[in-house]
């Protein structure tokens, strides 16, 4: 029942997996940080999802090899603000292990699926 090709994507799945986890866990940030680092985590999420969709769009796998760049680099923001997240106790290190986790099998993921579009 896929509409678009994006849908089928593993990377795609889980770089919404991870968004559903980041809005869960920013939903128990400290208010002040509504405008901070929770919209900041929130934003940067998504775009990973959003760029994975809409470089599926594109012809050349080159373009849809920029678009797994991008969604990459915001995947490594994503790792940064967790990290200082934790710092800031906004979670602990327990929580900061299982997100790294889940952002290494998507990282090792994209790496692969940008290589294979470039060797195409």
């Amino acid at each position: 029942m896929y509409t678009y090709n994006f849908e089928k994507l593993e990377i795609w799945q889980l770089s919404r997996q991870l968004v559903r986890k980041i809005y869960q866990t920013t939903g128990s940030f400290p208010k002040e940080e509504q405008f901070g680092l929770t919209n900041q985590l929130r934003r940067a999420s998504v775009s990973i999802s959003s760029n994975i969709a809409e470089g599926s769009g594109r012809i050349s796998n080159k373009d849809k090899a920029r678009f797994i760049e991008i969604a990459f680099t915001s995947l490594l923001e994503v790792v940064n603000q967790l990290i200082l997240a934790n710092d800031l106790t906004f979670i602990d290190e327990k929580q900061l292990i299982v997100f790294r986790e889940e952002i290494n099998e998507l990282s090792n993921k994209l790496n692969a699926f940008h290589k294979k579009l470039l060797s195409n």
